[in-house]
């Protein structure tokens, strides 16, 4: 009798903790846990099952988003979700888990938007162009990508520093190595041949390598800046290098 009342103690505090998860009111976690960066407005729902009118972070901001919680992500420690947003064109969609470590996870995400939105972010004034992104996983913690996997295709790209008229496109592909994140980037038809690869290691460092080469399609003003990067090789090529700190 004594473990049946435990049971049935038990199995009400369960009950009870899964009611205060599927009813507890989106609008309310927003106001209690949100980051300080992070927006939010028009918020419905739940914490199991929402939406909200517009969302944003950083300078990047979504409209129309949803989302819906996925139970058996909780098994492995994680609140994950079915997300789904506008960006001014385009759409976004995909898994995010937030685990309790602070951490979060992207997956099976795929996207399209246009770059201005990202303008702000990335500090680029001017920037435009069209971007499709697919993202088997994405793993961030403090910040910092730890774990990628995926694939990113700019296309019409502008980049007003560079050349105020389009450079192309461009692909990027990473993937996941010990020593960190490491991403195949090339042309697809932009106005330079480019291949080069990307290294961001685990100390938040970043390099890219690549090699250059001016085609017919390539702006007179942008030749003149390929020059600065010194001298080309036999094939016309011209060595590019960026890095720094994340």
């Amino acid at each position: 009798m004594i473990h049946s009342k435990r049971a049935l103690l038990l199995l009400a505090a369960l009950t009870l903790v899964v009611g205060l998860v599927v009813l507890f009111p989106a609008r309310v976690a927003y106001q209690w846990a949100a980051p300080s960066n992070f927006v939010a407005s028009g918020i419905h729902g739940t914490v199991w099952g929402g939406s909200a009118d517009a969302a944003g972070s950083n300078g990047v901001y979504l409209r129309d988003v949803s989302w819906r919680m996925k139970p058996l992500g909780l098994i492995s420690g994680k609140a994950l979700y079915r997300v789904k947003a506008s960006p001014a064109s385009g759409f976004v969609e995909g898994n995010i888990g937030l685990s309790f470590g602070g951490s979060f996870v992207v997956s099976d995400l795929a996207a399209s938007f246009p770059l201005t939105i990202l303008s702000e972010a990335l500090n680029i004034t001017g920037l435009r162009g069209e971007a499709s992104l697919e993202v088997e996983r994405l793993k961030v913690r403090d910040g910092f990508p730890v774990t990628a996997d995926g694939t990113l295709q700019l296309n019409n790209l502008v980049v007003p520093r560079i050349s105020r008229d389009t450079i192309g496109g461009y692909r990027a592909e990473f993937f996941t190595q010990d020593s960190g994140v490491t991403a195949s980037v090339e042309d697809t038809n932009g106005v330079v041949d480019l291949a080069g690869s990307l290294q961001v290691s685990d100390d938040r460092s970043y390099q890219f390598l690549g090699q250059v080469v001016a085609t017919s399609e390539t702006p007179a003003n942008l030749q003149q800046q390929m020059k600065a990067l010194g001298s080309a090789n036999d094939r016309g090529q011209r060595e590019l290098r960026l890095e720094g700190t994340l």
